[in-house]
């Protein structure tokens, strides 16, 4: 699919890119046992699929798609409609399934079919988060319409590993199936896009298992069946880890070594000693945003002005002081909030502002219109420290020694216990706090990491390792992994 085309950007927001030929045979050569097995393809796409198996039942959502695949495949049934609604009434049932659902995002995954996959899910005793892609549904779905002792194959996200609604699938999974594993892949299924893509695999619906066997490779060829792997207690894996599986692409040495130091007395976490919250949201950045000499221009006072860190690139050092600042200044950038209070009279200079057409237009933003006051944002903490939500190579922690507020796109930390959180933030680049943020953290696309606030919180802090060659080891291959 050419990603600069129209039909391309349809495709992303649809969340709709075909399985790689090898993927495609090697997950149905997984999943067959005989010629008469009925095999299902939730989100068929052109039947790339549907194409290796001559007894196949496909769903396609997309009209132009299904066309294709009739077209290509007129041996196979493939319906043009909503995979969840047919679910939900379809007494159809499988031996087999494969696929590569569709990656919507939650922000798309809506209306009908939305709630036809939540109620499937929660007919099944699996409650998924609101922030839930799509993808999770299509699996669960598709086991509901399996025989026993089916089997079932997908492409998924490799958000699998880390996201919070995957528990409750694998929880879901170790519960229906005999065997499930998880085959993590470093290069990527699709390269021309940012997400990384892992493939799921289940053996014998009916049955339970205690545990999921995880197996990594490089690349993917095709083969003939799944790759080995190695077994690791579900429970364990929660215990430990959460549920996460991110962490198994490490040596076992890696991992015991870093929750031996996790583990230590005088180890501890992050939200233990601060709060961890994300800063303001203006709802219109440009104009709530001031270069000094745009300020000096319109003759606002700096009680209405306050210094801001706009994005995470700008904490190049471990400290944001009025140096820092100065230099934003030099460089005319636009680094002061218009800061002012919901109530009370305001200085005839701002008031003039806020009637300019920029100001016109900023208070018919989504944000603005919302909220009682449009022209005063919510939300403004000066907090003891900037941290990074999204990071390359190191995340960054900064001390606010100039009295900032951050925006949304940096975490304000607010030190609760100084005494504490003093001693644990010098070991803030040592090797176990480094690799701690790569596993309490995910990776975004691009080979970027993500903290979420409560990922942040959970970041470790101890006096001693003993075994930094080891974590050092850890993070440089964490960091392959995502490709930075």
């Amino acid at each position: 699919m050419n990603l600069v085309s129209s039909a391309a950007i349809t495709g992303k927001i649809a969340g709709q890119f075909f399985t790689p030929e090898a993927v495609a045979k090697s997950l149905v050569s997984w999943v067959v046992r005989t010629s008469t097995d009925r095999l299902l393809d939730p989100s068929c796409g052109e039947g790339a699929i549907l194409a290796h198996h001559g007894n196949s039942r496909g769903i396609e959502q997309n009209p132009y798609s299904a066309w294709v695949a009739h077209e290509r495949l007129p041996h196979a049934s493939i319906d043009n409609t909503d995979f969840f609604t047919w679910a939900s009434t379809t007494t159809e049932r499988f031996e087999c399934a494969a696929g590569n659902p569709p990656f919507i995002r939650y922000q798309n995954f809506k209306g009908l079919s939305k709630a036809a996959a939540t109620s499937i899910c929660n007919a099944h005793g699996v409650s998924l988060s609101g922030l839930s892609s799509a993808w999770p549904s299509f699996i669960v779905a598709t086991a509901t319409l399996l025989r026993d002792g089916g089997h079932m194959a997908f492409v998924v996200p490799a958000e699998i590993g880390h996201a919070t609604y995957a528990v409750a699938l694998l929880d879901y999974l170790v519960a229906h199936f005999s065997k499930v594993q998880v085959v993590a892949v470093r290069d990527k299924l699709f390269p021309h896009l940012s997400e990384d893509c892992w493939i799921l695999y289940c053996e014998d619906r009916g049955g339970v298992t205690d545990y999921v066997r995880f197996a990594h490779m490089e690349q993917f060829n095709e083969c003939g069946s799944p790759p080995v792997g190695v077994l690791h207690r579900w429970a364990d894996l929660k215990r430990d880890w959460r549920g996460r599986l991110r962490p198994l692409l490490l040596s076992p040495a890696a991992r015991e070594a870093y929750l031996a130091a996790a583990r230590q007395p005088d180890a501890i976490r992050f939200g233990d000693v601060a709060k961890i919250g994300i800063g303001y949201i203006s709802g219109a950045n440009d104009f709530f945003h001031l270069t000094t000499t745009r300020a000096s221009e319109l003759g606002i006072p700096d009680e209405f002005l306050i210094p801001s860190v706009r994005r995470g690139k700008h904490l190049k050092a471990d400290v944001i002081d009025h140096s820092t600042v100065a230099g934003w200044q030099a460089a005319d950038e636009a680094f002061l909030l218009l800061s002012i209070p919901p109530n009370g009279s305001r200085h005839p200079a701002v008031a003039r502002y806020l009637d300019t057409d920029q100001g016109l237009e900023a208070r018919r933003s989504y944000k603005c219109r919302t909220r009682s006051a449009w022209f005063s944002v919510p939300g403004v903490v000066r907090p003891d420290y900037f941290l990074q939500y999204m990071s390359g190579s190191e995340v960054r922690l900064a001390r606010n020694d100039c009295a900032a507020a951050c925006t949304n796109s940096v975490h304000a930390v607010q030190i609760s216990d100084s005494k504490i959180a003093s001693a644990a933030l010098e070991h803030w680049g040592s090797p176990l706090t480094r690799l701690s943020c790569e596993l309490e953290g995910h990776p975004l696309g691009g080979g970027m990491l993500k903290l979420e606030p409560r990922e942040a919180s959970r970041i470790v802090f101890a006096p001693r390792s003993g075994h930094d060659k080891l974590l050092l080891e850890a993070i440089r291959l964490v960091k392959s992994w995502r490709h930075n």
